[in-house]
């Protein structure tokens, strides 16, 4: 039986990209529009695991998906980084000049932007997704209205590419992790990252103390976020990615910090694979 792994968007999508190359058997995805689907998906069985996009080294980390595991109680059981190559395509026998309309998603339009400034006369559009906008170009045989997304798409929906590579930065990549609905118990051996959050007393000194620890358990810190508590004004949430060689090192750290800490909730502890 093969693992049904939700992912965001469709099928030639950067998500669906990061399945394919982490889960190398036979997969079967679930496309999900929005990340709130995706993750009824796994809540309601109807996927396995699922792919999400966590943090993009331009615009920062996703801050409301990093909730939505928090809120579900979904487990992080894995990473994988991708070097995301935007592309400029269309049906076949047009040339940019032909283009009165770019669609894609407000994240692929915006890494593109300097780019799509030496084309002014271009409409841009802004939609869900840049796999389904280049779907439907094919579908509909939409003449003038190009799509900016991966070059598997362009292959999967027979686009021809009109400029390739047109991010704005080069050394663009997005961090996605793999959740599951129940928590995964890994070797500690190969466990060298962890997705942790806290909450914290409102008193000086108190978050200064949390990240003394973590540097005397020999902990790097990778990321850090506060996210406000809706229900309580004034008070914070943080969010926090470590890395570190030993697992022992991080049960030290957490050993403490849940002492500390008026909260704490491991979100997932699993393998770095930064490159």
């Amino acid at each position: 039986m093969r693992t049904k792994i939700a992912i965001q968007g469709i099928k030639g999508s950067f998500h669906h990209q990061v399945a394919q190359d982490y889960f190398y058997q036979n997969i079967e995805v679930d496309e999900c529009l929005s990340f709130e689907e995706l993750v009824a998906s796994l809540l309601s069985g109807k996927s396995d695991q699922a792919v999400m996009a966590i943090e993009n080294s331009i615009a920062g980390p996703i801050i409301p998906n990093y909730a939505l595991i928090d809120k579900n109680n979904l487990h992080i059981i894995g990473e994988h980084y991708l070097d995301i190559h935007q592309n400029l395509m269309a049906l076949k026998g047009q040339k940019i000049e032909d283009i009165l309309e770019v669609h894609s998603h407000p994240m692929a339009l915006l890494q593109c932007m300097e780019f799509l400034k030496k084309h002014p006369n271009i409409k841009l559009v802004e939609d869900k997704d840049t796999a389904e906008t280049a779907r439907r170009i094919h579908e509909k045989q939409l003449k003038g209205i190009a799509a900016i997304a991966s070059k598997t798409a362009s292959e999967m929906y027979d686009l021809e590419i009109l400029a390739p590579e047109i991010q704005t930065i080069n050394n663009n990549m997005t961090r996605f992790v793999i959740i599951k609905k129940e928590k995964e118990f890994a070797d500690e051996n190969e466990i060298s990252r962890a997705s942790i959050k806290f909450e914290l007393d409102h008193k000086r000194g108190s978050l200064a103390a949390v990240l003394n620890v973590m540097s005397d358990c020999k902990l790097n810190l990778t990321k850090i976020q506060s996210l406000p508590k809706i229900e309580t004004p004034w008070k914070y949430s943080f969010f926090v990615d470590v890395t570190f060689e030993k697992y022992e090192d991080f049960a030290k750290a957490k050993s403490l910090m849940q002492i500390m800490a008026e909260y704490f909730k491991v979100l997932g502890e699993y393998k770095n694979t930064k490159p």
